[in-house]
């Protein structure tokens, strides 16, 4: 089941980004940020509310500022205070402008936090929604293991005891780094890009029957451990069933679905002598071989189809 829903507190979003505090309201420690779109007020400052979106955190940068530049200070107080009676989370100043009196005086008055930046505002804004999108993105919780291979995340997932969680020691061993064993809490932070990480109370952990609990941190060193990582590709381990066709040229693409977007996979049957992490290894460059624009399968494939036609 997907959950969504999900808040950061503004306190936390400040301390991110170290946004200096000119303003406190009452309630600042209890102010959520409930989304990961933001608001530069222009159109609100010429009068224009509708659609306004009250949970956004208003940015203004130097194009406001410029315009409220032409208004005496009468005037553009009463274009603030329309702004301010309206409800927002909080509101940052970019590029570490001198704020106006009258911003202070109605932050007091309509109790809402102000904030400054030295920041250009594209570079927070971008900064900040990529930031937030993390944060307050609808995730799941899937079975499996979650592993940065080449640079590839690859999403492990199989029954229990089928030997995912030895796959990725040996694959840790080999020099690649884990970020979640047997529950990974899955993320959707755009509509192409899940990121993957491990719930805190068994990061960094891993269950190998026989030997039970290991921390892969403590053995392997800060190097074999990453705590987030994009899920590129999911492979599915199965006992091997004699008699089933398992695909061997790769020229159909497989997808798993996970939360409305499409994942490469891949079916790898075990048995014994195979060994899991050196194909998983593999799998992975042919992987991102294939997001490079170059696909094994196809260029023997065109190799066949051209020696055909020099024999007709």
């Amino acid at each position: 089941m997907i959950e969504s829903g999900f808040t950061i507190e503004l306190s936390a979003v400040a301390e991110e980004f170290q946004l200096e505090l000119l303003y406190e309201s009452t309630d600042y420690d209890s102010v959520l940020v409930a989304t990961a779109d933001v608001n530069r007020p222009g159109l609100q400052l010429v009068g224009f509310f509708d659609h306004f979106d009250p949970q956004r955190i208003q940015i203004m940068g130097k194009v406001e500022f410029t315009y409220l530049d032409q208004f005496p200070m009468e005037k553009r107080m009463e274009l603030l205070e329309k702004l301010f009676q309206q409800q927002f989370p909080a509101m940052v100043i970019t590029r570490g402008m001198q704020v106006y009196p009258e911003m202070l005086t109605l932050a007091e008055r309509y109790d809402k936090t102000l904030l400054r930046t030295e920041v250009a505002t594209s570079d927070f804004m971008s900064a900040l929604i990529r930031y937030l999108n993390v944060q307050v993105a609808p995730r799941r919780t899937r079975h499996g293991v979650l592993v940065e291979v080449y640079g590839e995340g690859i999403l492990i997932m199989g029954e229990s005891g089928v030997g995912k969680s030895e796959t990725a020691v040996e694959l840790v061993k080999r020099g690649h780094r884990l970020v979640a064993d047997d529950a990974v809490e899955i993320k959707r932070v755009s509509d192409t890009t899940l990121v993957g990480s491990s719930p805190a109370i068994i990061r960094h952990f891993v269950e190998v029957r026989g030997i039970g609990i290991i921390d892969i941190k403590e053995i392997f060193g800060m190097g074999a451990v990453k705590d987030t990582e994009s899920i590129n590709m999911v492979i599915h381990l199965e006992p091997w069933q004699e008699g089933k066709q398992y695909d061997r040229l790769g020229m159909v693409d497989e997808y798993t679905n996970i939360m409305g977007i499409n994942i490469p996979s891949l079916t790898i049957p075990v048995k014994l002598g195979r060994n899991l992490a050196v194909i998983v290894e593999v799998a992975a460059m042919n992987n991102r071989q294939k997001r490079m624009g170059y696909n094994a399968a196809v260029e023997l494939n065109n190799r066949l189809m051209a020696e055909m036609e020099k024999g007709m």
